[in-house]
């Protein structure tokens, strides 16, 4: 695996502070309402991003999840301004304003999206690993899904072709606890979700999905293993989200206090412990880069506000395609 150096942990603090300060920021453009629909955020499941980036090849690997996607195209190298753009539903968003939040795309970056169909991008993670077997591209494709669609049966479907045909595919549950808001001790009779693996004979196992590094370690094993030819893994990365399941949800099924105690193992804060360990950066350097992220966030927040909602004739253009079909001759590009 490449080395966790000092350069690293800076790159992860920055990272992952952008991403916590981006989705506080999408935050409170909800509660203005300029960001319409729902919005879930990823705040405290920043190691689970940034372990696997570490572990990834962004030249050739690529990256589906559910609908918690905002921050994980703009690790991929998509422009956060652009991510911005798109939940406020702006024609210089990634999708032109047409996706929204839930559906955050970008093939040239390799991230397959944002998802709204619970569990729906299961199969698609696997059929994007078939392509790249088939093509012989070398890539391999992480598969993000959250603890309450692990009860999908389409995992099981994906599950067995992915072993029968050794796909190169990662797949990856993100277990905040609760689904929507019924916790995993509720939905089956075990809570060792990861164990749904040994069904398959998949290499399978649970990862600490609050310290960056060994998600990083447990995903460069098993991207290594799937590059290889040998197969999938099955990793549950174990985290937790700070907000609700989305911005509506009111959070009745569990406390205040827990998530304090969740908070004392923030992966921000685990990062910047490490650093002032080891002297990696001077208080004044670490305000250097709070103020870099700040300054950032303002600027996709200024960008997406001053961008133009897209043309109505857009909403056409994107449903109906035919060569010899006159009445709408205008198509988008």
């Amino acid at each position: 695996m490449k080395e966790i150096t000092k350069e690293v942990y800076l790159k992860w603090y920055e990272d992952m502070q952008f991403w916590r300060k981006f989705e506080d920021k999408l935050a409170a453009l909800y509660i203005q309402q300029k960001v319409r629909g729902f919005l879930h955020l990823y705040n405290g499941q920043e190691a689970v991003l940034a372990g696997a980036l570490h572990a990834m090849d962004l030249s050739k690997d690529k990256m589906i999840t559910a609908y918690r996607n905002h921050v994980q195209p703009i690790g991929m190298g998509v422009d956060p301004r652009k991510v911005m753009a798109e939940l406020l539903g702006k024609a210089t968003g990634t999708s032109k304003g047409l996706g929204g939040s839930m559906h955050i795309f970008s093939k040239e970056h390799g991230f397959y999206g944002g998802h709204g169909i619970v569990g729906g991008q299961i199969p698609l993670g696997a059929g994007i690993a078939f392509a790249d077997k088939y093509f012989e591209t070398g890539g391999v494709t992480l598969t993000y899904f959250g603890d309450g669609a692990a009860r999908q049966g389409s995992l099981h479907e994906a599950f067995n072709m992915a072993m029968l045909w050794k796909l190169p595919v990662v797949f990856i549950v993100e277990n905040n606890g609760y689904a929507m808001g019924t916790s995993v001790e509720r939905t089956a009779n075990h809570t060792d979700i990861w164990k749904l693996g040994l069904g398959y004979e998949m290499p399978c196992g649970p990862v600490d999905g609050m310290n960056p590094v060994k998600v990083a370690e447990a995903m460069h094993e098993a991207i290594e293993r799937a590059r290889r030819g040998d197969g999938p893994t099955f990793l549950e990365m174990k985290t937790y989200r700070y907000r609700g399941h989305s911005m509506s949800d009111a959070q009745h099924y569990r406390t205040k206090d827990e998530v304090e105690e969740y908070k004392k193992i923030d992966p921000i804060t685990q990062v910047l412990d490490i650093i002032k360990e080891n002297n990696y950066a001077t208080d004044e350097e670490i305000e250097t880069i709070d103020e870099r992220v700040k300054d950032l966030v303002a600027e996709c927040e200024k960008f997406a506000e001053d961008s133009p909602y897209p043309d109505l004739n857009v909403m056409y253009d994107v449903v109906y395609a035919q060569e010899d079909y006159p009445f709408l001759p205008h198509k988008l590009q």
